[in-house]
């Protein structure tokens, strides 16, 4: 019951025009990088490790609470504006009736992008979005996470062997999937590839989707617009990005992944999750991964 208070408040929250949840979020994050002295020598070292500077880097303080705060408008608040760039992609690749990948960094609102497709997409192409997630520990948060992210146009596959069947079925369907691959992987389901210059623990489940025969390739990830205006989903097809294919060795597709999600994160560094444990040791897998 120590989370039976969390439904209530989220609720409330929801309720909130963005422009005031992004003015708490960005107050929360500045609260919680000057609590922390762990989160600020993290922080601090990520930003090196990417040249970051000047204004953007102390801008991403600010942006990570909003990325936080933003989330029960979201989940169960009034619909927000949410615009496009490159939406052309998505439609070329559901005409083909094949499965497509959108690999996505912890950049911007996250959330916003599979909820965004799946009222554009999902729905009126019958093409449904699929998104990984890693259950909590919390049975309240989970309960609330589960309500949260099933929705019309859009599933979500637990970070077990089960949720990665789910994937593959949904891409073996034409449907389209969505993950976080620079999202730290259970021990054994990874390889060390660099990211920003220094060894990362990474996923492989990301190329081995990849290289389901058909899939399409595209990366997104949605833009926080200032002053509470909304968002911008961005979309662009992997060999526009890195302009060389997948390789079939998993060490080497890992550290194609990375470089493709630093390019995107150069795009908007100030707007990426920093303060996230990106080079952490990989956890024991659970009974069930």
């Amino acid at each position: 019951m120590r989370h039976a208070w969390l439904p209530a408040a989220v609720a409330r929250l929801a309720r909130l025009p963005l422009p005031a949840l992004h003015v708490l979020g960005w107050l929360g994050g500045w609260a919680a990088w000057l609590a922390s002295a762990s989160y600020r020598r993290r922080w601090r070292a990520h930003t090196r490790l990417a040249g970051l500077r000047g204004w953007g880097r102390w801008a991403s303080v600010g942006a990570a609470g909003q990325q936080v705060a933003e989330l029960p408008r979201l989940w169960f608040g009034p619909p927000v504006r949410v615009g496009w760039e490159g939406a052309a992609h998505i439609e070329a690749a559901l005409a083909q009736r094949r499965g497509v990948l959108f690999l996505t960094p912890h950049l911007g609102c996250f959330e916003v992008t599979p909820r965004a497709y799946a009222e554009r997409f999902g729905v009126p192409h019958a093409a449904p979005i699929t998104v990984l997630y890693r259950p909590s520990r919390h049975a309240a948060l989970e309960a609330l996470l589960r309500r949260a992210r099933q929705r019309p146009g859009m599933a979500a596959a637990p970070t077990t062997l089960a949720g990665v069947r789910q994937l593959m079925q949904a891409l073996r369907r034409g449907e389209a999937v969505g993950l976080l691959p620079d999202q730290v992987p259970p021990q054994g389901q990874g390889v060390w590839a660099p990211f920003f210059g220094c060894p990362a623990y990474t996923m492989t489940l990301a190329a081995r989707l990849a290289q389901q025969p058909g899939v399409q390739v595209l990366l997104a990830w949605g833009q926080r617009l200032s002053w509470g205006r909304g968002y911008v989903v961005h979309v662009q097809p992997w060999a526009q990005v890195m302009g060389e294919p997948l390789a079939p060795d998993p060490a080497q597709a890992a550290a194609q992944i990375n470089r493709a999600m630093e390019a995107l994160i150069r795009r908007c560094p100030q707007q990426y999750l920093w303060g996230y444990a990106r080079y952490k040791a990989p956890r024991a897998p659970s009974p069930t991964a």
